[in-house]
């Protein structure tokens, strides 16, 4: 009797075939690699697109940083223009109170007169004595100049080309120096050493003030016999105030 092998085939115990186990890697190698590579060009595209970005940046930069260059030239250029138009502003206004001074002197005090901050001045060529050089100013409806005020001291001291009288004086008691109006002395300026009442004439003291034209304005007071002959100085209101 013919002996048959019969071979029983389990699930368990079948076997693929090498053919079927490569394919089967392939394929997962495929499906691992596709979506890397994928992932590898969106990484490229991306870097490209930054790079892109960076170099626009980097030219909007420089465009940003040449108009901020244009926009300072432009600035430092209106800044010297306003500059050179306060100089000219500076010296028109210099100009115009010079002219309205000249102005004012020649419509507001009578020929010969100066015009000063209200005040007409007249400065005398001729010397007298201290009364006889009042005397002159009242006959002009004015007096000896009385100072008030450091810029008046200023004024007055510029326009002189001698030694003249002003209104002060400690005739009526000897130390205590009034002006012609009978107002106290309260801002002098006297030269140094003055006043010192060392008349020159025995007997006879310094009880009238004059300038000196030659020392400097703040200390240019003296005081000296009233009998001397000096030039003098008279003011009065201008016809305006």
């Amino acid at each position: 009797m013919e002996e048959i092998s019969v071979e029983s085939e389990c699930p368990w115990t079948s076997h693929r075939s090498p053919r079927s186990s490569q394919r089967r890697f392939h394929r997962a190698v495929d499906w691992f690699l596709v979506p890397l590579s994928f992932l590898f060009l969106a990484g490229i595209l991306g870097l490209t697109l930054h790079c892109h970005d960076l170099v626009r940046h980097s030219s909007t930069e420089g465009n940003l940083t040449e108009r901020l260059k244009d926009r300072e030239n432009q600035l430092s250029s209106l800044t010297e223009q306003r500059d050179l138009l306060n100089a000219n502003l500076t010296e028109m206004t210099k100009e115009l109170e010079r002219l309205q001074r000249l102005f004012n002197q020649k419509n507001i005090c009578t020929e010969g007169w100066k015009f000063f901050r209200r005040s007409c001045y007249l400065f005398s060529t001729q010397a007298k004595t201290w009364e006889e050089s009042r005397q002159d100013c009242r006959n002009r409806g004015a007096d000896l100049v009385i100072v008030d005020s450091i810029e008046e001291q200023e004024f007055i001291t510029d326009n002189i080309e001698d030694y003249n009288w002003i209104g002060l004086s400690d005739s009526d008691n000897e130390g205590i120096w009034k002006w012609t109006d009978g107002t106290p002395l309260t801002q002098a300026y006297w030269a140094r050493g003055e006043p010192n009442n060392d008349g020159v004439i025995p007997k006879i003291g310094e009880d009238c003030v004059h300038l000196y034209n030659d020392r400097i304005k703040e200390e240019n007071w003296n005081d000296v016999s009233c009998s001397l002959s000096k030039r003098w100085i008279c003011e009065k209101k201008s016809s305006s105030y």
